[in-house]
């Protein structure tokens, strides 16, 4: 039975999976397929002010909205499309991205085409209705649905495809525990490939911890279970891993170790560091991921 492409249970963060801007309409694909466009580009599109998407997003909750709020969400809810917000926040390092999907999209047109019609709103409408307007948005920024893994994200996601469903029941892996610190870092730009593989480095120093605090009489014994690496990376010579797996009731004192320890006592930073003297990664990526790492938002927080 083939394996699903992500595992049950982790929940990656949205991110922007390809942008561009086409006659002053900004657009783009999100990392789930979900076609969309910036607020300005939507203005544009339905020949209206920014001021008026704006609108739309800070009445969205109101009991009582606006008269384009309120057809907006009627026509979504007679489509039986119920959403929180109208746009989805994409966290960057410069602010909040706001990205307005394509079925949004065609609710604010199709509001600008019948009942308050403009120009711009009637002509895009007849263009766009339908799946035309997620059909053009694909093609322009040359999106192909039937390749849904991002190639920045592809040496991750294939790690993730063969180790999700390796340990047993009632342990816990290094790997997917720390895969929040990997999606977090590729965020903001750090290379995820195989020159990057911190769960051998949080393994190794979590596994001396274990053993020197004795927690094996607190939380049970740990266990060795198969851990093998994609085919092409360096350390697929060497598969079938047979690293530890722990205790579930472990948990919460390696996130405190994790936290605290590994990245608040400064590991983390020499195993970059380490990383970067043996030209396996860029001068620049120990300044990133620290600065990654300096945000409220970051997984560092975890309590």
């Amino acid at each position: 039975m083939a394996k699903p492409a992500v595992p049950i249970g982790l929940q990656l963060p949205l991110f922007i999976d390809k942008q561009k801007e086409i006659d002053g309409v900004g657009m783009g694909v999100l990392s789930d397929g979900t076609a969309f466009l910036t607020g300005r580009g939507l203005a544009r599109l339905c020949g209206i002010g920014n001021a008026r998407i704006v609108e739309l997003g800070q009445q969205w909750s109101s009991p009582t909205p606006g008269a384009l709020t309120k057809s907006v969400r009627n026509i979504l809810k007679e489509r039986g499309i119920n959403i929180d917000n109208p746009y989805v926040a994409i966290k960057q390092k410069g602010g909040d991205f706001y990205a307005y999907p394509d079925a949004l999209c065609l609710a604010v047109l199709e509001y600008y085409a019948f009942e308050q019609p403009t120009e711009q709103g009637k002509k895009n409408f007849r263009l766009l209705a339908g799946r035309a307007l997620h059909d053009f948005i694909y093609a322009q920024v040359g999106y192909d649905p039937a390749d849904k893994v991002p190639e920045v994200w592809r040496q991750f996601h294939d790690r993730v495809s063969l180790v999700f469903d390796a340990v047993p029941d009632g342990y816990f892996g290094i790997f997917k525990e720390i895969a929040d610190i990997i999606v977090h870092l590729g965020q903001n730009g750090l290379p995820i490939d195989s020159t990057f593989v911190p769960d051998i480095s949080v393994g190794l120093a979590w596994s001396k911890h274990w053993v020197a605090e004795g927690l094996e009489d607190l939380y049970g014994a740990r266990i060795r279970f198969e851990h093998n690496f994609p085919s092409y990376f360096p350390q697929a010579d060497s598969n079938p891993q047979e690293p530890w797996c722990y205790p579930e009731m472990a948990l919460g004192e390696f996130r405190r170790w994790l936290r605290e320890t590994y990245i608040g006592e400064g590991k983390f930073e020499k195993y970059l560091t380490a990383k970067v003297k043996e030209n396996l990664l860029p001068a620049s990526f120990v300044q990133l991921a620290l600065a990654a790492y300096s945000d409220d938002d970051s997984p560092k927080q975890l309590k």
